[in-house]
């Protein structure tokens, strides 16, 4: 009975190493090749749980889910310009084709990245050569990076793979084209302070002598003013001495007389030399002649 036992526990457990090496599973995120004394003889790429005959057959499975190529260091790419540029790209790409993937590369990851890399290197490389630096650093940006997606795609579906997308993450001057374009954006800006200098010279210049000429202007318009009003003015009063002398000529040489005296002997420092029979006496010696 216990020999029974013993042989019925074997059994038991061989039967169960047998089953767990004959079972396998493939989840969402994977798929598989089946091989059959190294032949690839079916690919499962769907979920669930599978079979295969032991020590005959074997499994290898392959992640499906995107996966990020990044670039290690920038690369150097020449514009149509002959400048230098330094460029950082990643790619987003994931096995499709699990068969072809595995017949191409033998399954291995390094070796789909190296011909992905290369192949977006060289794609880069032809794109870049076609622009400016203006261009490739931000004016066609996402031009370049769909049709180098574009190109790369269709060129790695050879080895079952598909690029997702490429994203340029860094597009710069190299250290030496840098100083010459920083010169030049600061020649451009001193230019262009000048012309601004010069313009804003020229228009104080300009507003200054239409200031002076419209002085002059209102000066002479002033003084003419003035002029014909002096004018008016003593053209008033020579008639109002006119009218006066003609009703009382004797009156007004009087009138006329004391303001002379008036004006002349203002100070008592006033010293006049005339002689005694002056006319300029005449009222002086006579006072009853102004009646």
């Amino acid at each position: 009975m216990k020999k029974s036992a013993a042989a019925t526990l074997v059994v038991i457990v061989v039967a169960l190493l047998v089953f767990s090496m004959s079972v396998y599973t493939v989840d969402q995120r994977k798929a598989a090749i089946k091989f059959q004394l190294g032949e690839v003889i079916a690919v499962q790429t769907d979920p669930g749980l599978y079979f295969m005959a032991p020590i005959l057959q074997n499994v290898r499975l392959y992640d499906t889910r995107i996966q990020t190529l990044d670039s290690k260091d920038a690369e150097r790419f020449l514009t149509s310009e002959n400048k230098n540029v330094l460029v950082d790209s990643f790619v987003k790409w994931r096995v499709t084709d699990v068969r072809q993937y595995y017949v191409s590369v033998r399954g291995d990851s390094i070796a789909a990245e190296a011909r992905i890399s290369q192949t977006v290197n060289d794609a880069l490389r032809a794109e870049f050569a076609k622009r400016t630096v203006h261009d490739v650093v931000s004016g066609e940006r996402e031009t370049i990076m769909t049709t180098v997606a574009d190109k790369v795609d269709k060129d790695v579906k050879n080895i079952g793979v598909e690029v997702v997308d490429v994203r340029l993450k860094r597009v710069d001057l190299v250290p030496e084209i840098s100083s010459d374009v920083f010169r030049r954006m600061e020649s451009e800006r001193k230019r262009v302070a000048n012309e601004l200098r010069s313009t804003g010279s020229a228009e104080g210049e300009k507003i200054k002598a239409d200031a002076d000429r419209q002085k002059q202007i209102i000066v002479a318009e002033a003084y003419r003013d003035a002029q014909r009003i002096k004018g008016e003015g003593d053209a008033l009063a020579a008639r109002i001495y006119s009218e006066a002398f003609g009703k009382n000529p004797e009156f007004y040489s009087f009138y006329r007389s004391l303001e002379a005296y008036r004006a002349s002997l203002r100070s008592k420092s006033d010293v006049m030399v005339l002689e005694p029979s002056s006319d300029f006496f005449k009222y002086l010696k006579n006072p009853s002649r102004g009646k």
